[in-house]
């Protein structure tokens, strides 16, 4: 044994117990142990049966991340699973918690499986770019069907243990210590005299119409190849001796290792957990926060209350009359019954929620007593700077005065209070709660403290929290106007809005960024235009094609028309012929001549503009890793996960090139296409953004 397996004899019955905190992950070390348990197991006389269960709070959560990227060590975890099934002893698997990836394969290598009440399993490693390589994709199927199999293994989905004893996954649920639940069902089997039944001798799944299922995943997938993957591997389950089936599924297994895909998931993997560890706040405690006000119950801010609400936490929203406060209620109420129909509150919680966790008021006093404030009002700097002047007065000492703001100074409405330690922006997307990201905005002089209560909120909202400096548009909407420029000067110079669109959705992203500009509203832009223009280099290029849709009143989906016309009743628009017309008018009267472009030279110029806005964005400390650029544009602008994004895209496909092309494009328009310096440096240094990413820990 090693200290990570313990091996107890309870009579005939041998009981291997992981104990490798804090979620039994399957180490090198673990193993072994496993091996040396049933090899202990199998020799000592008079023992018939295997009892298989894990310490704490789960069964086996997967594989060990601490070895992700090394050289794999034996026992390897296909041969320790058949060596599990291929135990002359009857051996059952008592699972709690949660039982993934590896886990729930070693499990599928038992005989018999007892799962307790609140036990989950799944085979998650499609988020890895993978698919399950130890037996999962020819195990699974002989006791789901392949249909089922392949809904659980291309979504990655956790199943519950109702579910799971439906499919046929789990044997019997009992709620109780997983060693003696397993115990027990040990001595019932062997009295009854049940035979070991292992699962690979199991009849084959039947057939599917494997190409269309194939196909019908791939699309699902927007190009993500791991799901598609799995499919096949499913598919030599039906078709293919088990041993041949297992040969099948470890060569595509491996195919899928070597991918570009791949590299990029462990990058998403690994990144979204080290974005909120900050060095700076290595020790730092977070401000008590129990209590917080929301300013603005309109679409965000009444997103931001939900989120706060579900989170449970106390919530004052402010208002300026009574009918928006009862209005912004409704809203709050809406977003609830959405979390209740989802299963996410109970009735008894949604309930509680609206009539005691939910105070409406509509005076600034109502906050004085608030740990925490939101304002989430319209995105004027006049605006923000009263609302924070009335919020320095009646808050308390020591209270954290946010602002939601998407794209405005945050040290100049610090400086416009008393208190510019107590600063921070928030910046939410919206639906608030709904998407993961936010930005955490630092100010100047905000105290450390309260930057570390702005990450504490995220976790505890359950947000992907990245830490952004100031300028304007922080990290994604900084990015998101550069790249979006670069679209339209496509659209001046040739290309349709339609045509980007759809070679962004075939590049992977869920929307083209037209299509997201008439959901998130045109006005928007409008605004932010009309903002900027007494500031603007006239060397910059600006259509005024989406200025005159605007002027006609039409904002995109909330108006029915946009880039898009959208039906009443209607999923998703049909172009706009009016817009074709827009940009005929303006291109000639600037004397374009129209060219045609290649969806490939569309994905190029967009994603070179993209990665050069974020090397600066980045070079400037406004972003401190790289990794923060990239799950910011994960979790906030529909990046394609599977990309790893931006940064982790660009050093795939290979820095030298995207620069080579940057400056190919400088010699059309020198002032939009300056290359970054940090890109410059990094070229000239042989050098990637991840080696920024592990310099920086």
């Amino acid at each position: 044994m090693t200290n990570v397996v313990s091996f107890e004899r309870r009579g005939e019955i041998a009981v291997i117990t992981v104990q490798n905190p804090p979620v039994n992950a399957l180490s090198h070390a673990v193993r072994l142990g496993l091996g040396a348990a049933f090899d202990r197991a199998e020799t000592e006389e008079g023992i018939r049966a295997a009892v298989l269960a894990g310490a704490g709070r789960a069964f086996i959560a997967g594989a060990d991340i601490k070895e992700f990227g090394k050289a794999p060590q034996e026992p390897h975890l296909p041969d320790l699973c058949d060596r599990i099934e291929a135990s002359p002893l009857v051996v059952v698997a008592a699972m709690h918690g949660v039982s993934l990836g590896g886990g729930l394969e070693v499990a599928l290598s038992a005989h018999y499986r007892i799962a307790d009440p609140g036990a989950k399993v799944g085979l998650p490693e499609v988020h890895l770019g993978l698919l399950p390589g130890a037996g999962g994709t020819q195990r699974l199927p002989r006791l789901t069907g392949a249909q089922a199999a392949i809904d659980m293994i291309t979504s990655g989905r956790h199943v519950g243990a109702q579910e799971a004893k439906a499919l046929g996954i789990i044997d019997e649920i009992a709620s109780g210590d997983p060693v003696e639940v397993g115990v027990g069902y040990a001595l019932r089997l062997l009295e009854q005299g049940a035979p070991r039944r292992p699962v690979s001798a199991m009849p084959a799944p039947a057939a599917l119409d494997w190409d269309g299922v194939y196909d019908q995943v791939l699309r699902r997938g927007r190009g993500q190849i791991a799901p598609a993957t799995a499919v096949r591997a499913v598919q030599a389950a039906s078709e293919q001796p088990f041993a041949e089936g297992i040969k099948t599924e470890r060569a595509l297994f491996f195919e899928l290792m070597q991918t570009d895909q791949r590299q990029g998931m462990i990058h998403a993997f690994f990144s979204e957990r080290a974005v909120s560890n900050l060095p700076e706040l290595a020790g730092v405690a977070p401000r008590n926060l129990a209590h917080i006000g929301v300013i603005g119950g309109g679409t965000m801010g009444a997103g931001i209350a939900t989120a706060a609400l579900l989170a449970g936490l106390p919530v004052v929203l402010l208002e300026m009359s009574h009918e928006a406060a009862e209005a912004a209620k409704a809203r709050i109420a809406g977003n609830l019954a959405g979390a209740l129909k989802r299963g996410k509150i109970s009735q008894e919680q949604h309930d509680a929620i609206l009539d005691q966790a939910l105070t409406l008021a509509t005076t600034y006093d109502s906050l004085a007593d608030v740990d925490m404030v939101i304002e989430a009002v319209f995105e004027e700097m006049d605006v923000k700077k009263a609302v924070f002047a009335k919020l320095d007065a009646v808050c308390k000492p020591g209270a954290i005065l946010a602002s939601n703001t998407s794209y405005l100074d945050v040290n100049e409405i610090a400086a416009s209070t008393s208190r510019p330690a107590d600063v921070l922006g928030l910046h939410f997307f919206s639906p608030a709660h709904v998407m993961k990201l936010l930005e955490v905005v630092v100010p100047d002089d905000t105290a450390a403290d309260v930057v570390a209560t702005g990450f504490a909120l995220g976790k505890r909202l359950g947000k992907v929290a990245v830490r952004a400096g100031v300028c304007d548009g922080f990290i994604g909407n900084r990015i998101l106007s550069t790249y979006r420029t670069a679209a339209d000067h496509m659209i001046l110079d040739g290309a349709s809005p339609f045509q980007i669109d759809q070679a962004l959705v075939a590049f992977g992203f869920a929307m083209g960024p037209y299509e997201v500009a008439d959901l998130a509203g045109l006005d928007i832009g409008w605004a932010m235009r009309k903002r900027l223009a007494p500031t603007r280099d006239p060397r910059e290029r600006i259509g005024d094609y989406p200025d005159r849709l605007c002027e006609g009143g039409h904002f995109g989906q909330k108006t029915g028309k946009g880039f898009y016309i959208y039906a009443p009743g209607q999923r998703g628009g049909t172009p706009n012929p009016e817009v074709l017309d827009l940009i005929t008018a303006e291109r000639a009267a600037k004397g374009i001549t129209p060219r045609t472009f290649t969806d490939a030279q569309i994905i190029r110029r967009y994603m070179a503009a993209m990665v050069n806005e974020a090397a600066k964005v980045v070079g400037e400390g406004i972003a401190r890793r790289p990794l923060d650029v990239d799950m910011t544009l994960l979790f906030g602008y529909g990046f394609p996960r599977y990309r790893g994004g931006p940064l982790k895209w660009a050093d795939i496909t290979g820095l030298a090139g995207i620069l080579s092309d940057i400056k190919d494009f400088a010699k059309e328009d020198p002032y939009f296409w300056q290359p970054a310096p940090l890109l410059e440096q990094l070229v000239s240094e042989g050098r990637s953004f991840d080696d920024l990413n592990k310099a920086a820990g």
